[in-house]
């Protein structure tokens, strides 16, 4: 769902345009050796999606008003980010757990290599924090927010066969085609996942793609009645469509964590400040603020100062 879009030499134009002094080289592994850190100018990572961007500006806002000067700077591709927040040219950034889990451990252990990240949350964060601190990136605690796969019908489907849960669906043998992503044939949490856990009759995959225009206009049409969309989609109210609860777990625990440089970052004070928003933020505010920005065409920026101003989280 998190695709990546920048080719591999715009990182170093847009480390140099942030004014990034180069962090230590992968094969020194400085930070990988060194206590936790405390820079004041620390570098906050965005990968260019609208949810990415509202935490990282939330971050960066917080992290100002504790005495840090930030910097943001979005690279939208793991492959560049990561790499980057090692060698601390990239000094703090927000993750999803089972999705970071499950990318540290193919880049460590092979693409081949069985999946750590699960819907057990605590087993996921065991599994990514022991990939990620030998490699000098420390995890902070999980917020309550979540963006996890989701599924979607229209509100009219839901009255009609009386669903609220994904357990519903499969209750009631309604046979539904599905809009999503071509992976969804073969993944565990979509198709797959729903015949063997829940009972559903998916009677083909339409693939329109992982929450799209096109896949939601498909449900409201009639023509596919099922859609794999995430937990924080903003526009399911426009479409009519209501999300059925994940009630038996298919999905992966991806509640938002702030990764960071543990030898720039990794001090009390960042963690105790980042802390305070994991401690607020909700799925459904996060929700609100991606509808905000995608729906409403406010400002990143703004939305993000306002949700902090009216939490009490930053001074007006």
């Amino acid at each position: 769902m998190r695709t990546a879009r920048l080719a591999a030499g715009a990182l170093a134009a847009l480390l140099a345009l942030a004014g990034c002094a180069p962090g230590p080289a992968l094969e020194d592994r400085g930070a990988v050796t060194a206590p936790p850190g405390d820079s004041h100018r620390l570098t906050v990572g965005s990968a260019g999606f609208t949810e990415s961007e509202l935490l990282a500006r939330m971050y960066a806002l917080l992290l100002e008003q504790a005495g840090y000067r930030t910097t943001l700077l979005t690279v939208t591709n793991r492959e560049l980010y990561e790499p980057a927040l090692e060698n601390g040219q990239i000094d703090v950034v927000p993750e999803y757990a089972a999705t970071f889990a499950d990318w540290l451990n193919a880049k460590v252990n092979g693409p081949d290599a069985p999946a750590v990240g699960s819907p057990d949350l605590a087993a996921t964060m065991s599994a990514l924090r022991r990939l990620a601190a030998p490699r000098g990136l420390t995890v902070l605690d999980p917020g309550r927010a979540v963006d996890q796969n989701a599924f979607a019908v229209t509100a009219a489907f839901a009255a009609e066969h009386r669903l609220t849960t994904l357990s519903d669906l499969g209750a009631r043998g309604v046979p539904v085609r599905l809009a999503a992503g071509d992976e969804c044939v073969r993944r565990p949490y979509c198709a797959p996942g729903l015949r063997k856990l829940y009972g559903i009759d998916v009677t083909a995959v339409d693939p329109k793609g992982v929450g799209t225009t096109q896949a939601k206009q498909a449900v409201r049409s009639g023509q596919d009645q099922l859609v794999l969309t995430t937990t924080t989609d903003a526009t399911l109210d426009d479409f009519g469509l209501v999300l059925l609860a994940d009630d038996k777990h298919l999905q992966n625990a991806d509640h938002i964590v702030p990764v960071v440089n543990r030898a720039r970052a990794g001090s009390a004070r960042v963690t105790r400040t980042l802390g305070r928003l994991n401690e607020v933020l909700t799925t459904a505010d996060l929700a609100d603020l991606n509808e905000r920005v995608d729906s409403w065409r406010r400002l990143p920026e703004d939305v993000a100062r306002a949700y902090l101003v009216a939490k009490g989280l930053l001074r007006p």
